[in-house]
């Protein structure tokens, strides 16, 4: 992995470039008016570039980039604001002044959600495995402007951990979060939007193991949450309560924290 600017940095660009690329622990590569496919071929590697507007994250060979973006969490979110209920919310129990913990961040459209259900005396935390995903989202959830106040605060409330959720998980102390939640990559094919079929090319996949749900229990307070396919066999297999949508391609499963003490 390497970083470079826009097509015509200027000195602060070049600058924020610079230490991003120093943070990250990989090698800043100058521009020089050069196509970001030229550099890629010349230097035979993935390459995140630095624009004035947002971060890219592109795969070698791949046209079209990975970047931040809250996709239909904008919809959701207005949605939410008129009162409409939200089954993701339901599913999560989440209202002022709680706390929630998403495993699977990704690009964080649940945990906005979730933010601006807790308000500014809650607590939202996303864990994201690679390193790369993890930089550009939390650098997008605050600096993205939305058109939307209340989803601007929410994004800028989200804290980002950078890691394995199963190690993130044993490091935290019992009941830390009301809500531990997963949402991992379906098995079975859903129509994505152009932001997760990019996401994917870099996704880390990590194995959905016994252990991880008993962490994810005795971190949690009062609840752990999956989204899944509808006929994903996690449910049965790891005992989730399902919570059945009619005509929707994907169930939240919720397992309260009293029925496994």
């Amino acid at each position: 992995m390497l970083l470079t600017t826009c097509g015509r940095p200027d000195e602060q660009n070049i600058q924020q470039a610079r230490q991003a690329a120093e943070q990250l622990g990989i090698r800043f590569v100058y521009r020089k008016k050069r196509s970001i496919q030229s550099i890629q071929e010349q230097e035979n590697s993935d390459c995140i570039v630095y624009g004035k507007e947002r971060l890219e994250l592109y795969r070698k060979g791949d046209r079209e980039p990975f970047f931040f973006h809250p996709n239909s969490a904008m919809f959701r979110m207005k949605r939410i604001i008129r009162d409409e209920p939200d089954p993701f919310l339901t599913a999560c129990n989440l209202s002022e002044g709680k706390s929630f913990l998403d495993c699977t961040l990704g690009l964080a459209g649940d945990s906005i959600m979730a933010s601006y259900a807790v308000g500014s005396t809650g607590e939202v935390a996303g864990i994201e495995a690679n390193p790369f995903i993890a930089f550009i989202v939390k650098n997008g959830l605050r600096t993205w402007r939305s058109g939307i106040a209340e989803m601007d605060e929410a994004m800028k409330r989200i804290t980002v951990r950078q890691g394995y959720a199963l190690n993130v998980l044993r490091n935290l102390a019992d009941n830390r979060f009301d809500c531990v939640y997963f949402d991992p990559m379906f098995e079975e094919s859903i129509d994505a939007s152009e932001g997760i079929k990019t996401l994917k090319n870099f996704a880390v996949y990590e194995p959905f193991t016994s252990e991880l749900i008993n962490e994810a229990i005795r971190v949690a307070k009062d609840r752990v949450v999956l989204k899944d396919h509808f006929r994903s066999e996690k449910f049965i297999d790891y005992n989730f309560e399902v919570m059945k949508r009619k005509s929707a391609k994907f169930h939240y499963g919720i397992k309260l924290k009293d029925s496994n003490n």
